[in-house]
């Protein structure tokens, strides 16, 4: 009895709390009826919780010698000053432009057969007295025969098609010791009830950037590329949270 009630709890509990945040999530919801998706504050990014500053590999620093009795330095790119970004909290313009497709057939067919017999032709005669022990319809000569077959296919079949191209503003949050820099940026654009989500993060080089004060996504190095949205139309085409609870519970 003890171990039911211990089980039944095991089983309510995590329940409960799915209902706790599904009701939570719906109220919220119900509480945005006829109102539009609000917009994010401008804010710092490297005070929100979820930043953390990036910490990688680096070679050690050389050391600039300045060059007396010359207006060259050799840490500068140009002769005049340059204009392109390069310090925290300068603004470059990233250009994505992504197409990306993809198509896997794959097919798996497996066949196997087994088969094993024994049989006791004779053992210092003892093979006549085996009805002893054995129903009389044994026959010694075939006491064991056992066969096995199983087969096994299966085909998959993937096509993908991604394409976005944009340009969008991003932050220099942080200078990495080699020079290279962590760009942030997200913009957030709302047509009507429903709202689109633009984020990207990574990390580029200052001779990436070109004249014009962009750098292209291909040359971003641990990019991660954002693009979503909420709203109206994304809640529908969103399963239930109680199908998809069904969906990663049910076993079968």
């Amino acid at each position: 009895m003890r171990k039911t009630n211990k089980t039944l709890k095991t089983i309510a509990l995590p329940l409960l709390a799915c209902s706790m945040l599904g009701a939570c999530s719906t109220a919220d919801r119900i509480s945005q009826i006829g109102k539009a998706p609000e917009m994010a504050k401008i804010s710092n990014p490297t005070t929100e919780p979820t930043y953390q500053p990036v910490s990688l590999p680096m070679p050690t620093p050389e050391e600039i010698t300045p060059q007396k009795n010359s207006l060259w330095q050799s840490n500068r790119v140009t002769f005049f000053k340059d204009q392109r970004a390069s310090n925290i909290g300068d603004i470059i313009t990233v250009m994505i432009d992504i197409k990306d497709e993809a198509t896997m057939d794959n097919e798996t067919e497996q066949t196997r057969s087994s088969g094993e017999s024994a049989g006791l032709n004779s053992f210092l005669g003892l093979e006549q007295s085996l009805n002893r022990v054995l129903p009389e319809a044994v026959d010694n000569t075939s006491l064991a025969d056992f066969g096995a077959d199983s087969s096994h296919s299966g085909t998959g079949s993937i096509e993908r098609e991604d394409e976005i191209k944009l340009r969008m503003a991003a932050l220099i949050t942080q200078l990495l010791p080699n020079g290279n820099m962590v760009i942030h940026g997200k913009q957030e654009v709302r047509v009507n009830f429903e709202k689109r989500i633009l984020q990207i993060d990574g990390v580029i080089r200052p001779q990436d950037i070109s004249t014009d004060n962009t750098v292209s996504y291909d040359q971003i190095a641990e990019a991660r590329i954002v693009y979503g949205g909420e709203g109206q139309i994304t809640n529908m085409q969103q399963p239930r949270y109680g199908q998809q609870l069904y969906d990663i519970i049910f076993p079968f």
